[in-house]
């Protein structure tokens, strides 16, 4: 268990080529935000420190790493909520960040928690979870992230009836009537990069332009990719995710990180598995498989 107490070193300078995933979905650059940790720090190729050796006698428990997701755990994160199976795209991060820690499968434990609960304050009974948790500023305030291990892209979900089916060039985008929830990077992307012929129309909630969407105020809805895997997977009876905007600075992509009780020491430690994962590639072989050819949302074409 936890013994020893480390400062937590931030990567907020890492020179590490990490490989960007084909399309749309894509691993975090090179420099990962500074929100993601705290004292700058750069490591070279090649030179990641062990994290195994890092992690020793940090988790909660000796030779048991305990992992959080949600209840339940959605595809195409976790295959049929099922994540001590590997399949799903964080139920896979998970099981290679526990590699590289040192800790064979079965010595993964898996709990879960409500989103809610595990980004408020106070001791956590597990060494870290992943439920598409976004790092932000004001998480930040009472929690712990490691540095990212993937960055959504902005995409429209539309209903099953609905003309934005089929969509693919800008041309055909800017001929939708589209939605956007207030607060959101998605409305400066449909204004600035869409420019549709019909004045978008911003919504308080996302559960507002759902409404609108089912009642055909709006012909689609433009949010965050995995928002739109859910929204069509779960909110949206018969729901299309059209299509996905490939990542461009009007559209700037949301960072996830593993999430911890606020200045656990393992944070240290993952954030060197989540480097030697980017360097050796498999970070990207695990977002290919499970973000883009699971998920296949074509990319739009915005030429």
């Amino acid at each position: 268990m936890r013994t020893r107490t480390l400062a937590i070193v931030g990567v907020a300078a890492i020179a590490v080529a990490a490989p960007a995933a084909a399309g749309a979905t894509t691993v975090p650059g090179t420099e990962p935000p500074e929100t993601a940790g705290g004292t700058e720090t750069t490591i070279s190729v090649g030179t990641t420190p062990d994290p195994a050796a890092c992690a020793e006698g940090l988790t909660l428990e000796d030779d048991v790493l305990t992992i959080a997701t949600g209840e339940p755990a959605f595809e195409p994160y976790v295959v049929d909520d099922a994540p001590e199976s590997g399949e799903g795209f964080e139920a896979a991060v998970a099981y290679a960040v526990a590699g590289q820690l040192g800790f064979a499968d079965d010595a993964v434990e898996w709990v879960r928690t409500p989103f809610d609960a595990a980004i408020a304050p106070g001791p956590k009974d597990f060494d870290f979870n992943l439920q598409q948790f976004s790092i932000s500023e004001e998480r930040l305030e009472v929690v712990s992230f490691s540095v990212p291990y993937y960055s959504s892209t902005q995409a429209i979900v539309a209903g099953p009836d609905s003309p934005a089916i089929g969509a693919a060039s800008l041309a055909q985008l800017q001929e939708l009537r589209l939605g956007v929830a207030a607060g959101t990077t998605s409305l400066a992307l449909v204004e600035d990069v869409v420019q549709p012929s019909a004045d978008v129309q911003v919504f308080n909630t996302n559960a507002d332009a759902v409404q609108a969407l089912s009642t055909q105020q709006v012909d689609g809805l433009v949010v965050d990719l995995p928002t739109a895997i859910y929204l069509r997977d779960v909110e949206i009876e018969g729901g299309v995710v059209v299509g996905q905007f490939p990542p461009i600075d009007a559209a700037p992509g949301e960072d996830w990180g593993l999430l911890f009780e606020q200045d656990n020491p393992l944070v240290e430690c993952v954030d060197y598995a989540l480097l030697r994962l980017r360097e050796s590639g498999e970070l990207e072989e695990i977002t290919t498989t499970w973000m883009e050819e699971a998920t296949e949302v074509p990319v739009f074409d915005l030429e």
